[in-house]
């Protein structure tokens, strides 16, 4: 069996170096341990840095596309290398490498698909109490949709077998992380997780780069979770929402139209009416996207089989 690390940078020539020393060359299980990285577009020596460390494949980039696309594109190269099973860590040395066999294990023996690593958020003192609730919160919207126990949805530190790989679209550019959950939850996949330990911090986040901005992206993360995710929920929630508003306004009129003062209520009449249409036309909105949503998921396990079939020859 053959396991790659892959790990995806961007300037990451400072610190590369201390996370390559530590990856491990031997891993129980496996006949042979390659590593890989996904240059991003990275200006810096990022390259000569990997090269020199003995990194076995690199994946280039010539511009910077975003981690979600770098982890993706390190999962194509895994998988046309022959990997049986995937690695993901960080350039910053920010998980323990040593613990990388407690990922592996469960997919070795057929016990998962996937194996997240999860940190202990609590007792990490560089985590501001924002960034702590904010990654306490996405693990709770990841559980909530994909119906699995995963302690730490955010973390990078995953294996994933060959398979699941293959069935792996993510569609957020900002992160990878609590898609890839999702998808493999609604895809039956069995995801285990790990606690693991992590080292010192030797650089600040490159996805946290202000708090405000980092609850900006996460609210927009989960909220297009949910909008991909779980279409018809989301939109008829908010449909029955606005339908149910315009009922109660509409049925305020009559009562005031029987009674007959009706004349100084039309304004109510008119935003029930509003309301109604809105409701409804989202309502509407809710059976189409769900058809959209079960066509897409056709279509990936179309683009699924292709790819498997293709990669047996």
């Amino acid at each position: 069996m053959k396991l790659i690390i892959q790990i995806p940078c961007y300037n990451e020539a400072e610190t590369l170096e201390i996370a390559l020393r530590e990856l491990p060359r031997d891993v129980p299980g496996f006949d042979s341990v390659e590593w890989l990285i996904i240059n991003d577009g990275s200006t810096d020596d990022t390259v000569e840095v990997a090269r020199r460390c003995g990194v076995d494949h690199i994946v280039n980039f010539k511009r910077n596309r975003g981690l979600a696309r770098g982890y993706m594109a390190g999962l194509r190269a895994g998988i046309d290398l022959g990997a049986d099973i995937i690695v993901n860590t960080d350039a910053d040395n920010q998980y323990c490498a040593a613990d990388i066999p407690l990922l592996t294990t469960p997919i070795v023996e057929g016990k998962a698909d996937i194996v997240i690593g999860a940190r202990p958020i609590a007792a990490i003192k560089h985590f501001s109490p924002v960034k702590k609730l904010l990654q306490w919160l996405g693990s709770a919207v990841v559980r909530a949709v994909s119906k699995t126990d995963v302690a730490d949805a955010p973390s990078g530190f995953r294996a994933v077998s060959r398979d699941a790989a293959l069935r792996f679209h993510v569609f957020n550019e900002y992160t990878y992380t609590l898609e890839t959950i999702i998808q493999a939850g609604m895809k039956n996949m069995v995801v285990l997780n790990v606690p693991i330990r992590v080292n010192a911090d030797l650089r600040p986040s490159r996805l946290v780069k202000s708090i405000p901005s980092y609850i900006k992206k996460s609210v927009m993360t989960m909220l297009r979770i949910f909008v991909v995710y779980k279409p018809f929920r989301f939109f008829m929630k908010i449909g029955l929402s606005v339908f149910s508003i315009g009922v109660l306004l509409g049925i305020r009129y009559l009562v005031f139209a029987f009674s007959g003062s009706g004349g100084g209520h039309v304004q109510s009449l008119i935003l029930a009416s509003i309301l109604l249409g809105i409701g409804f036309q989202t309502m509407i909105t809710a059976f189409l996207a769900d058809l959209l949503a079960v066509n897409r998921s056709l279509l990936e396990d179309i683009e699924y089989r292709s790819m498997k079939t293709e990669r047996l020859r």
